[in-house]
């Protein structure tokens, strides 16, 4: 018996900002293509003040937890991999407070990814054990915070 394929309502805006604007329907690392999109909505909002970042940050988080939640029980799929939602919101955390220059989105890119795929311990234990729209937020939001340590860490040692 063939898989059955789990489609989303691209008319629908919940599941449009769930995929990432269709970033996360990527046939291959999804994951990957959300994060890059991000990046792309990255720039314009890398001009804010650290107050209004920090408030988009809060509002998307937020935000995440219902759309991401919502989209998942829409499909009928925890987690599906390409809801990226998490992705996008788990980048700009690593890039808050970032140094200026491409050369940081693109270490800050590696480094959220690197916690998103690999999942190091709490990341992992998340992951497993946290469900619904919170579970699906979390994990990358956690991964977010790592990498930004990890970022400002290089940044004040270079």
């Amino acid at each position: 018996m063939k898989p059955v394929k789990v489609e989303p309502n691209w008319f629908n805006p919940i599941h449009l900002l769930a995929f990432g604007f269709g970033s996360g329907a990527a046939p291959k690392a999804p994951g990957t293509w959300g994060t890059l999109a991000a990046v792309l909505i990255y720039w314009p909002l890398s001009q804010l003040s650290p107050e209004h970042y920090l408030l988009m940050l809060l509002v998307t988080s937020v935000m995440g937890i219902y759309i991401c939640g919502q989209t998942a029980r829409d499909l009928g799929v925890h987690d599906h991999g390409s809801i990226v939602w998490d992705e996008f919101v788990g980048f700009w955390i690593t890039m808050f407070a970032a140094p200026v220059g491409w050369v940081w989105v693109v270490v800050g890119f590696v480094l959220f990814r690197f916690f998103d795929i690999i999942k190091p311990w709490p990341i992992s234990w998340i992951d497993k054990r946290i469900t619904g729209g919170f579970g699906i937020m979390l994990d990358d939001v956690i991964a977010g915070v790592m990498a930004a340590v990890v970022l400002q860490g290089i940044a004040w040692w270079l």
